[in-house]
């Protein structure tokens, strides 16, 4: 029991022994003990406050189940769940400081949710923090609990909750591409592959390109959350759900669906579900798969945007700060080039995830702390790369219109698109000559009479750039 003293502290006892605790904080000896014992990140609980609504979730999801089973009296369910609701509301923040980064398999984390949430609960029920003849952070708001089964949970929620989150902004810059396409849609370029010219198609492909490869990933990244719907509450300590009366678990679960509103499901093999972290795997790699393609993008849009006089210089990214203390007028693209390194620390989380969790030992997995902190980590900063990538440098491209059509006049590979009009033996003769002279295929079709203007600019017209067309125009020569 907690006692108060003159200094600002109660003091508070586990099996180790007793430390003082603030006398106003409202966690407790083993939030603490978590505290002293961690300080490896910048990365605390604090800061990720869907995982803390996850925590506050499952033990009032739990605290309704014991009620039921008559292990809580109203007066502690009803204050357990109001400290929740609170918590969920998004009150008491500050309350949970342990790092992310922690050993126990996350047994500091539950701690600190039992202690918060008992200590708010007893000045509910008109006690004070400390007070735990009244109400146990262990015995009443960890009641039917381990770590192993309540810690998990608090993620599967968290992340789903995170995953909703992520697709809300996610569509935000497919739709940002989107518009650029429809934009950009009659402004002709070259096609390039292996960095060569390739064949003429329109800048609205491009950004169309981006956003369709981007929306395609939506699909992966549901199913990949889905599994976070299927839990091990009731599970406890290894998953034979030692400690839990008999139906717990299924009311236990049927709460958290209740709260939340989703399907959750209980898992079918508890013993094998409280060892395996593989939900967690398959999200990063599916947040993976986003940053690879999102790489390519922002290599793309620097590339294309090169120069400005110099370089590529297909559009202009907006200008967002000199780009050298040295070097007067020039600028850098900045927006794309720190999305692509969201994008590389995003890959590096998934190998730091799938390393965790083939580490998995015997019936637990106690690296799952990192698991979750890279998780999300991840999303955290791809959001705010999204909203700095759409906001500071899609929105506000200008393409350079002439420039592109420039550039398809002067590429070698027009003919390719010429070829089923002029002939072969023409695309050859004009190809060779370019070649060696300089001039422009285009230039060179009309000087050598195989096409008119007219029948030339129609061959080289957007719409019949950007799909298999049949045209009635025969060369001339």
């Amino acid at each position: 029991m907690a006692t108060d003293n003159t200094k600002g502290f109660r003091v508070e006892s586990d099996l180790i022994g007793s430390l003082e605790v603030p006398a106003d904080a409202l966690y407790g000896v083993q939030t603490l003990r978590g505290i002293q014992n961690f300080e490896i990140s910048k990365f605390h609980l604090y800061d990720y406050p869907l995982f803390i609504k996850g925590l506050a979730i499952t033990k009032m999801a739990a605290a309704r189940a014991n009620f039921e089973l008559g292990l809580l009296t109203k007066e502690q369910a009803d204050a357990i769940e109001q400290a929740c609701q609170e918590i969920i509301d998004g009150k008491l923040r500050d309350q949970f400081p342990v790092d992310m980064i922690q050993g126990g398999a996350g047994t500091s984390t539950n701690m600190n949710a039992n202690e918060v949430i008992t200590n708010r609960a007893l000045e509910i029920m008109g006690h004070k923090p400390g007070e735990y003849q009244f109400l146990s952070p262990n015995d009443h708001v960890n009641c039917s609990q381990s770590t192993n089964d309540a810690y998990p949970t608090a993620i599967h929620i968290g992340m789903y909750y995170t995953h909703l989150r992520f697709l809300e902004h996610y569509d935000k810059i497919i739709k940002a591409f989107k518009d650029k396409g429809e934009e950009f849609k009659s402004i002709l370029k070259i096609g390039r592959t292996q960095l060569e010219d390739a064949v003429p198609m329109t800048l609205g492909l491009t950004f169309s390109g981006f956003a369709s490869i981007l929306e395609d990933e939506i699909k992966h990244l549901n199913e990949a959350a889905e599994d976070f719907l299927t839990v091990n509450m009731g599970a406890t300590a290894i998953g034979t759900g030692i400690c839990a009366e008999p139906g717990y678990a299924e009311k236990c679960v049927k709460a958290l669906a209740d709260i939340t509103g989703w399907d959750i499901k209980l898992a079918p093999h508890l013993v094998a579900a409280t060892s395996d972290t593989s939900c967690l795997v398959g999200y990063a790699s599916a947040l993976k798969r986003v940053a690879v393609k999102m790489n390519k993008i922002c290599n793309d849009l620097r590339l294309l945007a090169s120069g400005p006089r110099c370089g590529l210089g297909e559009f202009n990214l907006p200008a967002m700060q000199p780009g050298s203390s040295i070097m007067p007028g020039k600028v850098n693209p900045v927006i794309p080039e720190v999305m692509n390194q969201i994008c590389f620390k995003v890959i590096g989380n998934e190998l730091c995830v799938t390393m965790a969790g083939e580490a998995a030992q015997m019936e637990l997995n106690a690296m799952e702390p990192i698991m979750a902190q890279c998780d999300f980590e991840s999303v955290d900063i791809m959001i705010n790369g999204f909203e700095t990538l759409r906001t500071r440098c899609v929105e506000g491209i200008k393409a350079n219109a002439e420039k592109c059509l420039k550039d398809v006049h002067l590429s070698i590979s027009i003919v390719t698109a010429l070829n089923p009009v002029i002939g072969y033996k023409n695309s050859t003769k004009i190809a060779k000559e370019a070649l060696e002279t300089g001039k422009s295929v285009y230039d060179l079709v009309l000087e050598h009479g195989i096409l008119s203007k007219e029948e030339l600019d129609t061959v080289l017209a957007p719409e019949n750039m950007i799909k298999p067309v049949k045209l009635d125009i025969k060369p001339r020569k």
